[in-house]
């Protein structure tokens, strides 16, 4: 019973206070009423009843170079590489380099016995002698008439057969020679000599390294705009400055399993500074412009296909169309839009409407 009234007392003192403050808020002057309303609005706007500004960061355009540049990685390889062997089997005799010097073209390199050669040439020429002088009398006979056509032509077949047989024992000596096919480097050797060697055993590696190749592969999308004859830079570790190349052959096609494509370029490297099979990071010139109109890339807004960027005017955001020319990793190239000394803004693009305040904190 005592808890029921406790109940009621609560809820008529409830009741009471509700009144009592409807009461007082009954008895206030109208404009007091509209002023807290008005006081709610301008709470959410700026100072004079405006909307608030926007704190951006500017850019001034101006003329500057701009370069369309792309950066690659690739391989120095040598402008020839082969790996040095007999053409015929046999022992070797001699090696007549030194490992890590440069050789000339045709330089001997090394030698397989060729004794058993030597001597059937050595015969075949005596036998020569003897074949030149039986045309020579069957010549002089036939004039005669003193023997036939038919035996002056067998004489010189038999001289014409025993020339064949000089000229293939000399091809096989040759064989046994070990000569450089081009001016280059030779590398370590991997035989000695009395080593028995067969066409498959590999003695030295030769290579030519002035001038080196670098071989890169660039995206499908750029294969149509990397002109034989592009310039490039390239850097490898250990080099500070960057070394210089010009690209001058294309792969026929593009990997199917990449989608990219291969090309070289020419290093002179004259001074053999540089050795092949080195890292290279390499950056393709495809233009350079001197007095480029250039904006940052976060200041473009597409929108319906088109581009803008907002300039800053009289403390507000303008926007503008703009029509882009070649555009690099951080620039843009501006054709058409802008004009040199405008001030364009380069932050908050995605909050920035027409007629927007805003506040420049910095301007570079």
């Amino acid at each position: 019973m005592n808890q029921k009234k406790t109940i009621r007392w609560g809820i008529s003192i409830i009741v009471g206070v509700a009144l009592i403050g409807w009461g007082i808020y009954s008895q206030l002057p109208k404009e007091n009423k509209e002023l807290t309303v008005a006081d709610k609005v301008a709470a959410s706007r700026g100072a004079g009843g405006g909307r608030r500004a926007l704190n951006v960061i500017g850019k001034i355009v101006k003329p500057q170079l701009l370069k369309d540049e792309q950066n690659f990685v690739g391989t120095l390889i040598p402008d020839e590489e082969v790996d040095l062997s007999f053409e015929s089997s046999g022992k070797i005799i001699s090696i007549n380099f030194e490992e890590g010097r440069r050789v000339a073209k045709g330089e001997l390199l090394a030698k397989v016995n060729d004794a058993p050669l030597q001597a059937q040439l050595k015969r075949l020429t005596v036998q020569l002698q003897l074949a030149e002088d039986r045309v020579y009398r069957q010549s002089a006979l036939l004039e005669k008439d003193a023997v036939s056509k038919e035996a002056y032509e067998q004489a010189q077949t038999e001289l014409a057969t025993l020339n064949a047989d000089i000229d293939l024992v000399k091809a096989n000596i040759a064989q046994t020679e070990l000569r450089a096919p081009f001016d280059g480097i030779i590398g370590l050797r991997k035989v000695s000599v009395g080593a028995y060697a067969v066409p498959s055993t590999v003695v030295a590696k030769l290579t030519r390294i002035t001038p080196l190749k670098i071989e890169f592969s660039i995206p499908e999308r750029y294969g149509s705009v990397v002109p034989m004859g592009s310039n490039l830079d390239f850097k490898v570790e250990g080099h500070l400055d960057p070394f210089h190349g010009k690209v001058y052959a294309r792969e026929t096609g593009m990997n199917l399993d990449t989608r990219s494509l291969t090309l070289r370029a020419l290093y002179s490297n004259a001074d053999g500074k540089l050795m092949p099979g080195r890292f290279a990071e390499i950056t393709l010139k495809r233009a350079e412009i001197k007095d480029a109109l250039a904006i940052p890339t976060e200041a473009i807004v597409p929108e319906m296909g088109k581009d803008k960027v907002f300039l800053y005017r009289n403390g507000q955001a303008q926007p503008t169309e703009i029509t882009a020319g070649i555009r690099t990793d951080a620039e843009v190239e501006v054709l058409q839009g802008l004009q040199e000394g405008d001030t364009i803004i380069v932050s908050g693009t995605l909050q920035l409407r027409t007629g927007l305040p805003v506040t420049l904190d910095a301007v570079n």
